[in-house]
């Protein structure tokens, strides 16, 4: 029964993960306008994070719809296909599971922040349009 299971779902996973990206592509929102001199330090902000992440993972796809919004460039790390990234993200923080953003604080220690609504809130906090590249 569990084989039966086990496949099952791996197909319901190969017929929907097209779909979930298909969709992603036509529903991402465009990104929030900021000046040439506001992007260039937002981009640099940007350079110390790294979103761990599966390709179809709807809770992966919420945070890179927000960063789609928000305009960010953040350094995607597919933790699923590649094998030295899931092993950074296990070493690192913890535990796999996506998505996990990876920040690398000024003092050199890193933070990994775990769950789609906790990273998407500290993305707005630190990059919506009250609080530019803090």
């Amino acid at each position: 029964m569990r084989i039966v299971l086990r496949y099952f779902f791996r197909g319901v996973r190969l017929v929907l993960s097209p779909v979930m990206l298909v969709a992603e592509k036509l529903s991402t929102p465009q990104s929030i306008e900021r000046s040439d001199e506001e992007q260039a330090r937002v981009d640099e902000a940007c350079r110390k994070l790294a979103l761990y992440q599966f390709r179809s993972c709807p809770f992966c796809i919420k945070v890179r719809k927000e960063m789609a919004r928000l305009g960010l460039k953040i350094e995607i790390r597919d933790a699923q296909l590649v094998p030295d990234r899931r092993r950074e993200l296990e070493e690192g923080g913890g535990r796999v599971k996506v998505p996990c953003l990876l920040i690398k604080h000024e003092d050199g220690r890193e933070e990994w922040m775990y769950e789609s609504d906790t990273i998407n809130t500290w993305l707005h906090r630190h990059f919506g349009q009250a609080g530019q590249a803090s």
